[in-house]
């Protein structure tokens, strides 16, 4: 099993900056057998770049959980799979970062679909999420907001199963050894 995982956030540094949206989208190797997205309170101002770019002010995320709020969610569904992200380090550090911020150590198996790409679908000018789903043929009509990131992120990784079954073999013995 797979959580396929896309945040937005406040700024690009973890120790300073909050998660402000998150989607996951649980996969089991062939489909979605489950989806969480929400909206995150940051607990505190949106920068206007960052407006501009996710469309995510602070009129909409004033009402929205605190991460304290979804933590037990997160936890849920990312126990016992492996975390899937586009540039899967920035995402998890992120998570990680919050969970500490509450005391706990989250922890948890990733697999970066910008490694596995470079790897198996070579000679790309550029392996950037959205350009790399443009000359993929993988709409996102949501970039830079997480349910669309995320499911873009789905459809690649289904991709790269597909072109190399083993990707998924191996993934579930590593993770079979690991409970």
């Amino acid at each position: 099993m797979y959580a396929i995982l896309d945040i937005e956030t406040t700024g690009l540094s973890p120790a300073r900056e909050k998660i402000t949206e998150i989607a996951i989208f649980l996969h089991d190797g062939t489909k979605i057998t489950d989806e969480y997205s929400t909206l995150i309170n940051p607990e505190r101002k949106i920068p206007y770049s960052i407006t501009q770019m996710t469309g995510i002010n602070n009129r909409m995320v004033e009402n929205s959980p605190r991460f304290f709020e979804v933590a037990r969610k997160i936890v849920e569904f990312t126990e016992g799979v492996i975390i899937v992200g586009h540039n899967v380090r920035f995402d998890y550090g992120f998570i990680r970062q919050e969970f500490l911020r509450l005391g706990f150590d989250f922890q948890r198996e990733t697999l970066d679909t910008v490694k596995v790409s470079r790897k198996l679908i070579p000679g790309h000018p550029s392996y950037s999420l959205g350009k790399l789903c443009k000359s993929l043929c993988i709409d996102n009509h949501a970039r830079h907001r997480a349910a669309g990131d995320a499911l873009a992120t789905v459809k690649l990784f289904e991709l790269l199963l597909s072109i190399d079954p083993a990707l998924y073999e191996v993934k579930q013995k590593r993770t079979a050894r690991i409970r």
